[in-house]
């Protein structure tokens, strides 16, 4: 009897011991991962904007044009010359009426064509349950497509993956 009231203490014990490190190392942890005053906070919603991936083909112009417009809009670009594209399009499951010149990914979501900076971001905010946004062709007048002045008429889609879609936005 002696002998299990003595375990019996000590298993208390070391219940009580292991409660104090596992306590330990959770404030610990804690501590670590608190965020601290002195880290600068972004000083615009722009700055946290994610990177987007550019697949576009070498001798493309529209294209160069209209990651310039991203990168005017707080977007940090990466851009991938290819001259396969299309099989880029395929891989990522694009409708083939979604196509465009040039296709992008950003936080999983396919930007097919010259989709204005302003709707991706949107897109980003409002996190539909969709594959991405397209405008197919290229219409004068969208970013990267700019004549003179001139702005065709043209839809934002937003598409799922059975291709089916819906006006995101439209323009002008």
């Amino acid at each position: 009897m002696l002998k299990t009231k003595q375990t019996h203490q000590q298993g208390v014990a070391m219940l009580i011991f292991m409660v104090l490190v596992v306590m330990l190392i959770l404030g610990t942890a804690g501590w670590f991962l608190a965020p601290r005053g002195d880290a600068p906070a972004p000083e615009s919603a722009e700055e946290s904007l994610p990177a987007i991936t550019v697949w576009q083909s070498p001798t493309c112009g529209c294209c160069g044009d209209w990651v310039a417009h991203l990168e005017e809009n707080g977007f940090t670009v990466q851009t991938l010359l290819r001259h396969n594209v299309p099989m880029i399009k395929y891989r990522l499951g694009l409708p083939p009426d979604m196509a465009s010149c040039h296709t992008a990914m950003v936080e999983g979501y396919i930007i097919e064509g010259h989709v204005p900076a302003a709707d991706i971001k949107r897109l980003l905010t409002e996190q539909p349950f969709a594959r991405g946004l397209a405008v197919p062709g290229m219409p004068v007048g969208s970013p990267g497509m700019e004549m003179d002045g001139r702005v065709d008429d043209y839809a934002v889609l937003l598409f799922d993956a059975d291709g089916e879609t819906q006006v995101f936005n439209r323009y002008p």
